[in-house]
Formats: structure tokens, sequence, C-alpha cells
């Protein structure tokens, strides 16, 4: 599966500070160390609707991840999955009447055009769950062959208890695991499971569903959390820097994935931060596609909204917040875009040297873009007042922007 095309990022004088961002595992903040080359997974969508604001709002936090790292001179592997077969996007295409694979096709299609508009960076690798299936099956079974899962009227479940480091990504109470297991595609219900929270490794084959050769698991498809887990063991490897996605993930498609992983190969952790992202709400609930109550990235183009005014809406807002999508945060990104363009079109103004710095800094301590946006709006009222003569200014603000935040001016 491909990706959307790179927007180029300007390259900016000076060096940027490592990130310090927060953990969910350890419940604080932590300063990142990676190598020359930083590696993240990010979760990718489930391709049954189009991209809402929430979407948006997550890959923009991972988006910031990048650029800051960029900023150090680091090299970033970054790796996103697609869950083209699963529950919803099936039963989507049944209410529907539309093949299942048109449906994933086309929506995926929307999602890549929809963050190329918003300059994302691009993952290096895009993987579909279909197409990780042929490295799935062999990690189930050696799963089943390590005793770590186990086979139950023709589907394959894993024991959470094979994993001692089990709740150290969510640090859930048992009764809280099992309420969200159930709400979040679980069936702790089941009756058979060696542990109601045990999630599901190979679903078997069900009539008129899709199904993949299992070798001796019998055909099939892969449980959700083993996609993830196989396409970023294959990519990245244990232990790679950030396991990111929206906060419902923390429980239980995160925690689980860490256990498989972990179980899988004796390794601990499977990621060295678990970062999530703040929910955005509509009409006081937060934005569901089984709610419904959504605000679409491709519906705003469509009515002629600039993509940098979207990119700036979700900026000014700190990505662990949950927030309030409405139409005076649109107004408010529209304003802001209009008065930072008529500052960098002048032919000089104030010194950018401070901002840069400044910016710098605000993203380097756990991705604070609500502070970043405030110093370039400082510079920008100190420029439209009439403070300053450097004539390379403009252009220095304007690349700071478009490499930081990804805003282009």
């Amino acid at each position: 599966m491909h990706a959307w095309p790179a927007s180029e990022v300007p390259a900016l004088p000076g060096k940027g500070r490592d990130l310090r961002i927060h953990d969910t595992a350890t419940g604080g903040r932590i300063t990142l160390d990676p190598g020359p080359v930083a590696r993240i997974y990010v979760c990718g969508i489930t391709p049954y609707d189009a991209t809402h604001m929430g979407h948006a709002a997550t890959y923009n936090a991972f988006d910031l991840v990048q650029r800051v790292w960029l900023d150090t001179k680091r090299q970033v592997h970054y790796v996103q999955n697609v869950t083209d077969v699963d529950d919803p996007l099936l039963e989507r295409a049944v209410r529907d009447g539309e093949d299942w694979t048109e449906l994933a096709e086309r929506e995926t299609a929307l999602f890549r055009e929809d963050m190329t508009a918003l300059r994302m960076l691009p993952p290096k690798h895009y993987v579909g769950a279909v197409e990780a299936i042929p490295g799935i099956v062999p990690l189930v079974e050696r799963l089943l062959d390590a005793g770590a899962a186990y086979e139950l009227d023709g589907d394959v479940y894993f024991s959470v208890e094979s994993d001692p480091h089990f709740g150290g990504v969510s640090h859930l109470d048992a009764e809280a695991m099992r309420l969200l297991s159930a709400e979040r595609g679980g069936d702790p219900e089941r009756p058979g499971k060696k542990n109601p929270l045990d999630p599901m490794l190979w679903m078997g084959a069900r009539e008129g569903e899709p199904s993949w050769d299992g070798g001796r698991l019998g055909p099939g498809r892969p449980g959700w959390h083993i996609e993830c887990v196989a396409i970023a063991l294959e990519h990245l490897g244990m232990g790679f820097d950030v396991q990111g996605g929206g906060s419902d993930l923390a429980f239980p498609h995160h925690e689980m994935g860490a256990s498989h992983a972990q179980a899988l190969t004796g390794a601990y952790p499977f990621a060295q931060a678990y970062v999530h992202a703040g929910m955005v709400a509509l009409d006081g609930e937060k934005m569901s596609k089984s709610k419904g109550n959504l605000v679409f990235v491709s519906a705003l183009r469509r009515d002629g909204v600039d993509p940098a005014a979207i990119r700036l809406s979700l900026l000014a807002h700190h990505y662990r917040s949950d927030w309030e999508w409405t139409d005076q945060v649109l107004a408010d990104a529209v304003a802001r875009l209009d008065r930072w363009r008529a500052a960098v079109s002048r032919p000089d103004g104030p010194s950018a040297d401070a901002l840069v710095e400044e910016v710098r800094a605000a993203l380097a301590d756990d991705l604070d873009s609500p502070a970043a946006l405030a110093a370039v709006d400082r510079w920008a009222g100190a420029q439209t007042s009439g403070g300053g003569t450097d004539e390379g200014a403009p252009g220095v603000v304007s690349r700071t922007v478009d490499a930081l935040l990804g805003v282009a001016l």
C-alpha cells in the first residue's frame, strides 16, 4: 500500500531540542532519546468513513513529533497501518450494499488526500492489515506454541496472563478493563475464555465474510491488536521510540499490543513511550463514527476552507486535551492565518531569532502548540506595528512555521 506525497520541510538555522513528552505508561513526562533514526508507530484508520477532525487532531500530534525530531537533525522512521478488514468496515459495506474492498480503497484514498492537504508527513511504511496477514499467521502460531494463546471453537485467543507486564500501559483495574473491552471491540462475556479480557488473535472463517489461509490456524482473519504488532515488529523492531494514537487506544489496543509483542519476544518494553492524543467533541459528545456527529476534513475542503486554517484550528489546542469543534474555532484559525500571512508578506520586520527558539522550546515541551502559536502571534503583532527592520525575518518566520508547525504561509 502506498502513502501520500511528502511536502518539503525547510531546514532551519541551528538545531532543535530533544522532545520531552507525556508517557501514558509512566504517567509523567519523559525525555525521549532516540538514536540517529527515531522510530514511531501510529495506529491508522479503519477506512469505512472519511477523515474527521478527531482523526486529524491525532495525526497532527504525531506529525509534530516527527517535525521536532527532524529539527534535531535525526532521520525519522515512521510506520502507520490501515485496518482494511474489520467488523465495522464489513458492517458498513453490508449496510450500504457495497463491496467491502471498494469501500476500503475509496476511503483510504480520501484519507491520503486529506493528509496531503493538511501537510502531514507520510509514513515510510504504510501497511494494510490484509497485506500483513502472511506475517501475522506465524506470530499467532508462535504464541500458541509458547502457551501464550489457545484455541476456542475455531478461534485463537491471547492469554493476557502470559505477559507479566500486562496492565502496564493503561494502569486500569480489572473492572474498568472489562467495561472498556466490551465497549471497544472485545468479547469479555464469551464463554470458555480463560480470562474475560483475553483478546482474539485469529478469527475463524465466518459465513459471508472474507477469510484468508491461516495455515494450521485454519481459514480466517486476524484480530485487531496482532495486526499492528506484526507490522511494528517487522518494520521497527522491539523498543521503538513512540507508540501513538488517540487516548481511546490506550486500552485495549495499545495494552494488548504491548503484551502480544512482549510475550512473542521475551523483551520489554514494546515501545519506549506510549503517547495519546485527546478527543475532539461536537455538540458536547466525542466525535465518533458510531454517533455520526462528525466534521469531515474533506467536507471543509469542499466548502473552500484553506487546509492551513484547518491545521491551525488543531494546533490551537494542546494535543492531550479534549476539546470541542465549533464554528468559532475555525473562524479564529482563519483570522490567525490571515494575520500571519499579512505579516510575512512585508519586506522586513522584527528579528525572528528569538521566535525560532521560542517555537522550538514550546514544541519540545510536550508539544505545546498553543504556546508556539502565541509566539508567532507576538511576532506578527510587532511586525504590523512597524517594529524592526530585519529584511530576512519574514522569510525565517515563514520557514519556521512551515518546518515546525506544518503550516504553509
